[in-house]
């Protein structure tokens, strides 16, 4: 199985932690949040991996080789010219995930007990475009779905924004869950990036397509779910 780690961003976040160390290397209960990661995907049978640098990429690099992969088969998708955001880096990545085998996608800075091989499990029954991981947890955007779990739109409820390309689209009418940076996709979503260029965000191409494509919620029960890329959570 295939997965793809998001480590390239700047960890603006955490500075000054990340002046001279890239988010991923910062050490969390005493290992790098990305060697916590790798060892999870290995455990759930993941033996492909992905990881996408920018900042200070070439200490992952490094600390990748340190450790001799992981006894892993992993890729480098360089971004150090530029950094591509989640949809470009997917793209930008192409050659190592087009095929005919689904794959992950994983923040470095979400830590969780999440059951991966389940969320795979789901999507391969499925057999959506995308299988997104969400809760319901407070916080301020939120993915809207109907009933059927399918992906219908976006809102930020402390501006009220609203996006959907549905008409006459009644947020009230539909379920709001919290993203949770953890999803599991088809390749055949790389066809459709075709005339995507550049940086671009994941979440935006989800809900540029949904109307048209189906992009579902897997809701699991007693999911705990951190994002440790931000100062307050940083030392979980």
């Amino acid at each position: 199985m295939k997965a793809m780690i998001f480590a390239a961003g700047l960890g603006t976040r955490l500075k000054p932690l990340t002046d001279h160390t890239p988010k991923a290397l910062l050490p969390v209960n005493g290992k790098p949040m990305l060697e916590h990661l790798i060892l999870k995907l290995k455990a759930a049978g993941f033996c492909e991996i992905i990881i996408n640098i920018h900042h200070h990429g070439q200490q992952i690099i490094d600390f990748l080789d340190a450790h001799d992969q992981f006894g892993l088969k992993i890729h480098i998708s360089d971004e150090r010219d530029y950094l591509l955001d989640t949809g470009g880096a997917i793209k930008h990545a192409a050659r190592f995930l087009q095929g005919d085998e689904p794959f992950l996608l994983h923040n470095v800075d979400i830590i969780s007990n999440a059951d991966l091989n389940a969320l795979y499990t789901r999507h391969m029954e499925t057999k959506p475009l995308a299988t997104l991981l969400v809760s319901r947890r407070d916080t301020s955007r939120y993915l809207l779905f109907n009933s059927a779990n399918q992906l219908c739109g976006w809102r930020n409820r402390e501006t009220n924004e609203i996006k959907s390309y549905y008409p006459d689209f009644n947020p009230q009418q539909y379920n709001e869950y919290a993203f949770g940076g953890i999803h599991v996709l088809s390749p055949r979503i790389i066809d459709r990036m075709e005339e995507w260029t550049g940086k671009f965000s994941i979440i935006q191409f989800y809900l540029a397509i949904c109307a048209k494509a189906d992009i579902r919620a897997y809701l699991p029960e007693n999911l705990h779910l951190v994002d440790i890329g931000k100062p307050g959570t940083f030392n979980v």
